[in-house]
């Protein structure tokens, strides 16, 4: 039978891997195949039509139910019981897809089927060789070279995950270098989340009432308790805050405040903080591509409890993703945008080499999909004057904001004309690409955020708080507007007067490889930099 490899699947060892043997072949496993749109296999249709509707101000946007998506949008009957026979065919099992029990419109608009089968049968669906590989302290299973399926199947899968299960993102956030307790007044080196909203002149007299906003956690956990006594200490009501698994992800605090429960916990205490009225949902999954996306498009595709605001605090290295894998978190950006869904991603806490070792720029996804709002970090300074800002830069050993060019992505539609340049990749092959971050905020953790871990208090920062501030004052906005703003890039890029310009220092955290300089307008290391909230708001309600 002629194999074809899918498009952009091949996989190689990363730096400092090594095979170390084969899988048990009897060993089970579950991956997740994701099947293309009938009416739309190349995808063109769908881009042309979010690019259009992003491109329209407020009032003329027609945004789409996710009813409406997976109708113009999603697989069809048809090819889902054209992969289910793939599957009967090959030794795999179908199993039901427990995201999407609600509706079969969830499951038309998701794309994907679930499948498991022993290890030796998904080597032969699939073409490839599955080996256990050791990269540090991490041991995984994995494949090198492309996924392979029978030609018959090209027209309606378009990609396989979860054969890979390596690890792709980590947390995005920073301790204070001399933790302290919890301090409930601003000081020289910390802030409460809603003094840092009220630096930045959030709108007020709006508490994200009627939002519901997801959090993405690829590991940790939270305790009620932590957050009852976390709010009652900043004199806010504690928001609805509901744990959600998907797949074997679930709310599993450690113990460790050092640890992913400060990532959940920052998240959750920022947003929570400046939208308490919001409804806060925490989405847990396995940090693999294959838990990382069905998060993600779980989520989107949710027709029960229907987010409109996601927050993304975790990721990796674009360079360490797949192309496969790129593209498909890509299409569910693309269909948060169509329906009205604002996505909010972390730029990395490793400067301009997104901590990849070598001698190369990189910048983190998924903060470089161009259908994402990605927030990069800053250094907020308060005095009795105003606030002063600077890229965030606390070299090597400290941290500070990611930020660059893509080289994946091409340069998206608002990041052209109106006085914009987007300067060439510091790489030697000087790629001109998706220019990374489009925001920021406060992420300094020595100038950070007050909050509580495992019943410890302490002060964090990183480019992991910028993300839930964004979506917390989206919250505000939405609220204001009275509808949901949805994708927010097209308007911050016509009105860069409603962001506060962060025009010093560098994201080249150790001068060897080097990096971005911040400067007027738009930059890699800030972008057009930190909100004035109600300026915001206004530029959503008016920019045509």
């Amino acid at each position: 039978m002629a194999l074809v490899a899918l498009v952009g699947s091949e996989r190689t060892l990363d730096h400092g891997a090594s095979v170390i043997g084969k899988v048990n072949p009897r060993a089970v496993s579950q991956v997740t195949i994701q099947i293309k749109p009938e009416q739309d296999r190349s995808r063109t249709r769908a881009k042309a039509f979010v690019n259009q509707l992003v491109d329209s101000p407020l009032v003329a946007r027609k945004h789409l139910s996710r009813e409406d998506y997976a109708a113009q949008f999603g697989a069809s009957q048809k090819d889902l019981q054209t992969v289910r026979r793939f599957a009967r065919e090959h030794g795999l099992q179908v199993v039901p897809d427990l995201l999407v029990r609600k509706t079969s419109a969830s499951q038309l608009g998701q794309r994907t089927i679930e499948v498991r089968g022993s290890n030796e049968a998904l080597g032969r669906a699939f073409g490839v060789k599955l080996v256990r590989v050791r990269e540090g302290k991490m041991v995984y299973r994995s494949h090198i070279g492309p996924v392979s399926i029978p030609a018959a199947y090209q027209d309606v899968i378009e990609n396989v995950l979860g054969l890979s299960t390596r690890p792709p993102a980590k947390p995005r956030f920073k301790k204070h270098t001399q933790l302290g307790g919890f301090n409930p007044h601003i000081g020289s080196i910390s802030y409460n989340p809603d003094q840092v909203a009220k630096l930045y002149n959030f709108p007020t007299g709006v508490s994200g009432k009627g939002q519901t906003i997801a959090l993405v956690e690829l590991g940790g956990g939270f305790r009620q308790r932590d957050l009852r006594i976390y709010f009652k200490q900043l004199g806010i009501p504690k928001p609805m805050i509901k744990a959600i698994s998907i797949g074997t992800g679930r709310n599993h605090p450690t113990g460790n405040p050092n640890g992913d429960d400060c990532e959940v916990m920052l998240d959750i205490e920022v947003v929570g903080a400046v939208a308490p009225g919001a409804k806060i949902l925490v989405y847990f999954a396995p940090n693999t591509n294959r838990g990382f996306f069905r998060c993600v498009n779980g989520i989107i595709n949710d027709n029960l409890h229907k987010p409109n605001i996601v927050s993304i605090s975790w990721g990796g290295p674009e360079a360490t993703w797949t192309a496969a894998d790129l593209t498909s978190f890509d299409e569910a950006f693309q269909a948060a945008a169509a329906m009205g869904i604002s996505v909010f991603t972390a730029a990395g806490d490793n400067g301009s080499t997104d901590g990849v070792k070598g001698n190369s720029a990189n910048v983190d996804f998924p903060s470089s999909s161009p259908y994402n709002t990605s927030c990069g970090g800053t250094r907020l300074v308060s005095s009795n004057s105003g606030i002063t800002e600077t890229v965030w830069n606390d070299g090597v050993s400290g941290g500070g904001t990611g930020g660059g060019i893509s080289a994946f992505f091409p340069v998206p539609p608002y990041q052209t004309g109106g006085g914009i340049t987007i300067p060439k990749s510091v790489n030697p092959n000087g790629t001109v690409g998706r220019g990374v971050p489009d925001v920021a905020g406060s992420a300094d953790p020595d100038f950070g955020y007050n909050v509580r871990v495992d019943g410890v208090g302490s002060v964090v920062g990183g480019t992991s708080a910028v993300a839930p501030l964004w979506a917390g004052l989206t919250a505000l906005i939405n609220e204001s507007l009275g509808q949901s703003a949805g994708f927010l890039n097209p308007y911050l890029y016509a009105a860069p007067s409603a962001l506060r310009d962060v025009t010093s220092g560098s994201n080249d955290l150790s001068g060897k490889v080097g990096g971005y300089s911040a400067g007027l307008g738009w930059d890699p290391c800030t972008g057009y930099g930190t909100p004035n909230g109600s300026a915001v708001l206004n530029a959503v309600r008016t920019v045509t």
